[in-house]
């Protein structure tokens, strides 16, 4: 049998959500199955392409929702999970007469799509998630924003953060699906020590020290609100707690970007921030109105490469907003 994984890409809690669904589903389906691993980006357009849908079984893990018939499995957290509002009636209506009872799971509750998923896997399916609490506890940790301090989060210390900057990172469309099956098979520091992973963390430290100064050249913090515009030094990703490290007064972060094939507006709010949980904005909605998405404290938008114009000026009006939220709070 083979079974194609499609993940979120270039995201921690994307590969350890593609690497615990291949072991659940190994030890708890069907331990004959071959794995295949295909990354899925946010980007302006159709997300998904029915003719990948090739495998006996197709899982889609940390992504948002297809209402393709050709899946057989689904998992994910995130508020901003279904593209339309028919998207998510097909998965109620699904639900409601039992063609997707028992494999396509949702629950924005949890903190990251590897924990949830340990958590269905564990009480429907019996698979046994002692081994992967490691995996779990960090994707939560990286997902969730949950690092001791933003220190820690930009000079990242640990394994998982250097594995989270060179998953983010890597250009290679092999790497991920190569480093994937490891993540629940062995310590993530000795994940991190394999040549073909190690090799790659000298230069992108290098890049990580270039991205901070560059976005400390550019960053304006006012009104609590940061925001910068680096769509001059195009980057295929940055960390995105250098923001509060560099003004760790700043509740809010709106950073602009550029990649190969988008323009990104990020944003974001401070993980350490000393506003009250119930009066932050819900920044998930708010990229929803310009088509993103995301969580309630954290959220982007992807607009294609040549419409820098249109990504400038959401941007601005988002910074604007959430500057006037923070004055008048």
């Amino acid at each position: 049998m083979k079974v194609r994984v499609f993940y979120h890409d270039k995201c921690f809690d994307g590969a350890c959500s593609a690497s615990l669904f291949s072991r659940f589903h190994r030890e708890c389906i069907r331990p004959d199955a071959e794995y295949e691993f295909r990354g899925l980006v946010h980007r302006a357009g159709a997300l998904f392409n029915e003719a990948d849908f090739t495998g006996d079984e197709n899982a889609i893990v940390d992504f948002k929702y297809s209402p393709s018939p050709r899946i057989t499995w689904w998992f994910d957290h995130h508020l901003s999970a279904f593209l339309t509002p028919e998207d998510h009636d097909d998965y109620d209506c699904g639900l409601a007469d039992g063609r997707y009872e028992g494999h396509r799971f949702y629950d924005p509750n949890y903190i990251s799509c590897t924990s949830f998923l340990a958590q269905i896997a564990s009480t429907r399916f019996g698979f046994n998630a002692a081994p992967v609490a490691e995996l779990v506890r960090w994707a939560d940790i990286v997902d969730g924003a949950l690092y001791e301090s933003a220190q820690s989060a930009v000079e990242m210390p640990e394994a998982a953060m250097k594995l989270t900057l060179i998953i983010e990172s890597s250009q290679d469309p092999e790497f991920v699906p190569r480093l994937i099956p490891l993540l629940t098979r062995m310590p993530l520091q000795q994940v991190l020590e394999q040549p073909f992973v190690a090799s790659l963390l000298p230069p992108l430290l290098e890049r990580h020290q270039r991205a901070l100064d560059l976005i400390r050249s550019r960053a304006e913090s006012k009104q609590g609100t940061i925001y910068f515009d680096i769509t001059d030094h195009p980057l295929e990703g940055y960390n995105k707690f250098i923001p509060y490290y560099l003004h760790p007064e700043a509740t809010y972060s709106i950073g602009l970007s550029k990649s190969s094939f988008r323009t990104k507006v990020a944003v974001g709010s401070n993980p350490w921030t000393k506003t009250r949980p119930e009066d932050m904005v819900n920044l998930a909605v708010i990229c929803e109105r310009y088509g993103g998405g995301g969580h309630a404290r954290v959220g982007a938008i992807s607009f294609p490469p040549d419409r820098e114009d249109d990504a400038r000026k959401a941007a601005a009006e988002i910074v604007a907003e959430l500057r006037a939220t923070e004055a008048s709070a």
